[in-house]
């Protein structure tokens, strides 16, 4: 081991290094290095004496992150690590149920079933159970399944509640817990069930571990849920555990996570040494006073505050664009000038709350001819949900195409089995004809079963009727009729968590999507409609970046973000209701949620971040105005420079002091501090004079301000007398002077 190792680290993180070898808690800043210390502390255990590597058990939560500690270990040992715990809390149970198969009831070769086998598994057991697939969805009983495990309880342990629907699902749950067994198969969830249960039944194993696991460090602890905790404390209970988080960072909520784990450590490894991060080495001194600002709004923090001997750097950019395309334009040129100062694509990142919003940014990308990917996603309409909505649409143009009929003959599901679906084929493959010809045929013949007949019978009437009912409406009002009534929101809305709400809105996106594409396309509806699905045959096709490419702007939701870093990153549609999501505002647990996954947003940025609103965004079709987002109101004014189109009216009467910034877009801007007001002389622009009353549909009565921009950018600022101050585009603002 190199003498000099603790020598890389800064006093900070010597000191949690090299901490009293007591229970400790590590409290590690975004960028604070927490790996770096969690290693060099595994290394510092071993080369002081105080275990061999035999001894050390280090837990994570992605294979990744544990193949990168494992192996800064063993370059810092000096030698390999292969007596090491070190894992993710399934990988470490799935190694102790294999050692211990026999004590945990389980066969020697069972198997381990991954979410989509673990899905199908559920769906045979409904089947046959006789219960009907679209009251009791497969996706649904899933999560209240691995939601039980993850709280320690079997079928048997669940309250026996007074509704019959929660009884049922229970009983399902002991028909899951029975096939299981039977074919000796463990889902994920289970494999740290059966490794409590194995603690609890078998107290000698437990001590056994208990002697063996003297010390045992966890990363990521922020993350951990109830399950996962009550296993740390089942093996530290007797040792010592250093446990590495960030209270600041906990986003993962909706999925298990519980935050209270941080604080629970107090009480349960009282007492705790606490030792904090905050040095951070990846962002300049005015983002991280930002997110600092921001995050100190959230109640009941552990408490810590970010820092960096870097300069302060540039303030933050934010532009109010006037919709959603004008935010993706402006995001677009900004990282083309970006590229033209010889930076790469790959250090860009665009980042969002929801999955819809990327759909308009991947346009504007194409558009510009500036490949991007979807980190850890897909392409906007290459989503199942958006594919099944697709499906519809197309055998309402062409009841004939076989492939649009098998994708919406059962989803949702509708009782038409694979074997009934096999008779379809058959009789397609014979008689030469589609398979909506063939289904017409046994429906008239009555060559399926009575139950299947109806079922078919009721698909068939749903695409009729939708053919007739929706022939006279707009593009964008018969996407909505079809996803409304083939069933799709209904059956979304049975997924549970942001899954299947991230599914309903990407659906209304889509009905966004096609009345944009109406407003663009003069022709009938149904020449709409066939432009509309061949523009997302080829939307979807278009590659998002050449596979063999290195360099490409990356998108991802602000949950995907965690973990990384970019030297260019925009947080874009910063609006009240979208970010913080409308779900959320009301709940105070819940926006304390969305502030930290803002901070963490902010924390990603490496040298200059951007934050982008649009003043309107259409939803579900409709034009939408949204005030900015509460969290740009809770950073610190003086950090925030508006980006503002520079006006073409002459003799302006403001100039900004301020600096361009260094990643300004191509077209003309100047910068001024947010909040501040401009002032130009009495000018008119486009038949709008400084001082005018005039009336907005929605906002009602009020007086021009200021113009800014011109031609299709031109904008006008007006103060109204019920909402106060808003920027408008003068084209599409719908201003009526009042004389």
């Amino acid at each position: 081991m190199p003498k000099d190792y603790l020598d890389q680290l800064n006093s900070a993180q010597k000191k949690a290094v090299s901490a009293p070898v007591e229970n400790t808690l590590v409290l590690a800043g975004a960028g604070s290095g927490k790996t770096r210390v969690l290693t060099h502390r595994i290394a510092w255990l071993i080369q002081n004496g105080f275990c061999s590597p035999f001894n050390i058990l280090a837990v994570t939560f992605t294979n990744k992150a544990a193949n990168e500690m494992r192996g800064r270990v063993e370059q810092l040992l000096g030698y390999s690590a292969q007596n090491l715990w070190i894992g993710t809390f399934h990988g470490l149970c799935h190694r102790l149920m294999r050692i211990h198969y026999d004590k945990a009831n389980l066969n020697e070769n069972f198997q381990i079933m991954d979410s989509d086998d673990q899905l199908r598994v559920i769906k045979r057991i409904v089947t046959a159970m006789g219960l009907d697939e679209k009251q009791w969805i497969p996706k649904k009983i899933q999560w209240f399944i691995n939601a039980k495990k993850d709280d320690g309880l079997r079928a048997a342990k669940v309250p026996n509640p007074a509704d019959l629907h929660t009884r049922t699902l229970i009983s399902i749950y002991q028909q899951y817990e029975e096939t299981c067994f039977r074919m000796h198969l463990v889902d994920f969830a289970e494999l740290l069930l059966r490794t409590q249960e194995l603690f609890e039944r078998h107290p000698d194993i437990l001590e056994h571990y208990q002697s063996r696991f003297t010390y045992i460090l966890v990363d990521e602890f922020q993350d951990t849920n109830a399950i996962q905790y009550n296993w740390i404390k089942a093996l530290a209970k007797k040792n010592t555990l250093m446990a590495v988080g960030d209270d600041d960072q906990s986003i993962y909520g909706w999925r298990g996570a519980k935050i209270e784990n941080m604080k629970a450590l107090e009480r349960d490894f009282h007492p705790i040494n606490i030792q904090r991060l905050e040095q951070n080495y990846r962002s300049t001194g005015n983002i991280l006073k930002a997110a600092n600002t921001l995050i100190a709004n959230n109640p009941d923090r552990l408490g810590k505050n970010l820092w960096t001997e870097d300069g302060l750097g540039e303030k933050i950019s934010l532009y109010p664009a006037f919709n959603e395309f004008d935010e993706a334009r402006f995001i677009v040129e900004c990282i083309r000038e970006y590229y033209k100062q010889q930076h790469q694509y790959l250090h860009c990142a665009i980042l969002y709350r929801s999955n819809t919003q990327s759909r308009v940014i991947e346009e504007a990308l194409i558009q510009a001819g500036i490949p991007y990917r979807i980190y850890g996603g897909l392409r906007f309409f290459e989503r199942q949900e958006i594919k099944d909505a697709l499906g519809y649409l197309k055998l309402i143009l062409n009841p004939d195409d076989d492939t649009a009929f098998e994708r919406a003959i059962n989803t949702p599901p509708r009782g038409i089995g694979e074997q009934s679906l096999n008779q379809l084929r058959d009789n397609s493959k014979e008689k030469t004809i589609s398979l909506w010809q063939s289904a017409l045929h046994c429906v008239e013949q009555k060559k399926l079963s009575n139950r299947v007949l109806n079922n078919l019978q009721s698909f068939i009437q749903l695409i009729q009727t939708l053919q007739q009912e929706t022939k006279d409406l707009s593009l964008s009002n018969l996407t909505d009729q079809v996803i409304l009534r083939s069933g799709l929101i209904s059956h979304y809305q049975n997924e549970k968590g942001e899954k299947g709400q991230t599914r309903i809105e990407n659906l209304q996106e889509l009905i966004t999507a096609a009345g944009q594409f109406s407003e663009e396309n003069k022709n009938n509806v149904h020449t709409q409609l066939a432009e509309f699905l061949a523009n997302a045959a080829l939307e979807a096709g278009e590659t998002q970046s050449d596979e063999s490419a290195i360099d490409y702007v990356q998108l991802m939701t602000l949950h995907s973000a965690k973990g990384l870093e970019f030297p260019l990153v925009f947080l874009a549609g910063m609006e009240e209701g979208l970010f913080p999501h409308q779900l959320s505002a009301s709940d105070p647990s819940q926006l304390s949620e969305e502030r930290r996954l803002c901070y963490v947003g902010i924390t990603r940025a490496m040298k200059k971040l951007y934050l982008t609103y649009a003043e309107t965004r259409r939803h579900h079709g409709q034009e939408m105005y949204h005030r900015p987002s509460r969290f740009i109101h809770e950073l610190p004014q003086e950090l925030l420079d508006e980006v503002r189109l520079r006006t073409k009216i002459s003799k302006p009467l403001y100039t900004s002091s301020h600096k361009t910034s260094h990643y300004p877009p191509t077209m003309s801007l100047r910068t001024t501090n947010y909040r501040q007001q401009t002032a130009l002389v009495s000018q008119e622009l486009n038949g709008f004079r400084l001082g005018q009353l005039v009336k907005h549909p929605t906002f009602g009565e009020g007086t021009i301000l200021n113009f800014e921009g011109s031609g299709e950018y031109a904008r006008v600022q007006v103060k109204f007398k019920q909402v106060g101050t808003k920027w408008l585009v003068a084209s599409y603002a719908k201003l009526e002077v009042i004389s």
